[in-house]
């Protein structure tokens, strides 16, 4: 979200980030909207001012007088209701039209369309060449007793799967290494709820962009007092949406900044955009478990810039711990969202996809997020600000299985075991096929 004042004095740039990031918005009627809110509430400060003269006249006056004062107080009141209701009704379109306004995007931002306008800004490692025919995941997975896809569709449907034996193993140890790593970098961890009212997914900018894309509960819960909640639930897609809420309404003092978080939870996704897409395996799936990094800083673009390259940083660090091969990807305005100011995405090798793909997501959203949750802080000359706000994903697992088990694999159907990871799964070297049970 941005200030409406913001938006008055700087249209044209307003209109450019509309056009480049691909947003449905009439900001004409947005404009609109805002010259009537001001009006209305204009109107309506004036009749209460009224409303509370003729209050205080009625018990000075007498008689006919006293009749007409009454009489107009009667009319204020009506006045006033419709005004309200005229009122409420704006300020419903305007409010819905201001959270469709998108951030402005950095100056070094690609301008395009889709992915394609997407750039490569760093490589590193080189992608595994193999003497043999490699297998997929899939096949390594089934072959080692690592996944079961027919048992996940059948106990939890499309895209269901089970994760076994060393895979599981190595699922965990993932989140793991990367949570004692950002833990050490000085990021607070939190397993944070899964479970979220409807205002944290619209503090994140989730809402309404990408409400297709997260579950809602169907039947949210009961009170304390055995009433049905009213409030509707969701469950999270990452979770941002639930470490940004945990500092909903709050103003930090300047000399506490940053404020680092790091969320380790279960996340879920409906992918009904993604129809048609990836339907075998585990690179788009209904539910996984993630690593996310939250910043909140000072209101300074070059700062929160830093702790973007900052979070970067330990992705990358970790994936050549992992050795394995990866690109970082600047995301053009098309491609980025609504609320991005800047953004990466880093890619790791796939052999059975023969490409870089997406496993981790780097952000800046500057002060969009946190005009919507109303997060602050006191400067050193006593001003209020708006934070800035950053968000990463450290890692998501079973996508970067994937790599993992590709990118280790060997000609015998083996899979070698990362050094690093090694301590987690009792020092273990290799995954081999199991013994025949008869």
């Amino acid at each position: 979200m941005l200030d409406i004042k913001f938006i008055r004095e700087n249209e044209d740039t307003v209109r450019h980030a509309i056009t480049v990031k691909r947003i449905n918005l009439d900001l004409d009627r947005l404009l609109a909207c805002a010259d009537v809110r001001t009006e209305l509430i204009q109107k309506g400060d004036a009749l209460r001012a009224e409303k509370n003269k003729n209050t205080e006249a009625i018990q000075k006056a007498s008689g006919d007088e006293r009749e007409k004062i009454i009489t107009r107080g009667k009319e204020i009141k009506e006045e006033l209701h419709a005004l309200e209701q005229e009122q409420n009704t704006i300020e419903k379109e305007y409010a819905d039209l201001m959270l469709l306004v998108p951030n402005i995007p950095s100056h070094d931002t690609p301008i395009g369309s889709d992915a394609s306008g997407n750039t490569e800004v760093v490589r590193w490692g080189t992608p595994p060449a193999f003497s043999f025919p490699i297998k997929d995941h899939v096949e390594l997975g089934e072959n080692l007793d690592l996944i079961d896809l027919d048992a996940g569709v059948k106990t939890s449907g499309f895209r269901g799967y089970y994760l076994k034996n060393e895979a599981a193993l190595l699922h965990m140890a993932l989140q793991w290494h990367a949570l004692n790593k950002v833990v050490a970098k000085g990021f607070t961890p939190f397993v944070p709820p899964t479970l979220v009212k409807e205002f944290a997914l619209t503090g994140s900018g989730h809402f309404p962009g990408f409400r297709n894309e997260i579950y809602q509960i169907a039947n949210p819960g009961k009170l304390a007092s055995g009433e049905d909640t009213e409030d509707a639930m969701y469950l999270v897609g990452t979770s941002e949406p639930s470490l940004l809420a945990y500092q909903s309404d709050n103003t930090f003092e300047e000399k506490d900044l940053p404020i680092k978080m790091c969320g380790f939870s279960q996340c879920y996704r409906s992918e009904v955009g993604s129809y048609g897409k990836d339907t075998k395996g585990l690179f788009r799936l209904h539910e996984f478990v993630k690593v996310e990094q939250v910043i909140i800083c000072k209101n300074d673009t070059v700062v929160s810039n830093q702790h973007l390259e900052e979070m970067r940083g330990i992705v990358e660090e970790l994936l050549q711990e992992l050795n394995l091969a990866y690109r970082v990807i600047q995301i053009c305005t098309g491609d980025m969202g609504a609320g991005k100011h800047k953004m990466y995405d880093i890619e790791t090798w796939m052999p059975s996809r023969n490409d870089y793909c997406e496993t981790h997501s780097d952000s800046n959203l500057t002060d969009w997020q946190a005009r919507r949750l109303n997060i602050k802080y006191k400067t050193a000359d006593g001003r209020k600000e708006y934070v800035h706000m950053l968000n990463n994903t450290v890692i998501a697992s079973p996508r970067i299985l994937i790599a993992l088990l590709e990118c280790y694999q060997q000609e015998d159907g083996s899979v070698v075991v990362p050094e690093v990871l090694r301590p987690y799964l009792g020092m273990k070297n290799v995954i081999r096929k199991k013994p025949s049970i008869c």
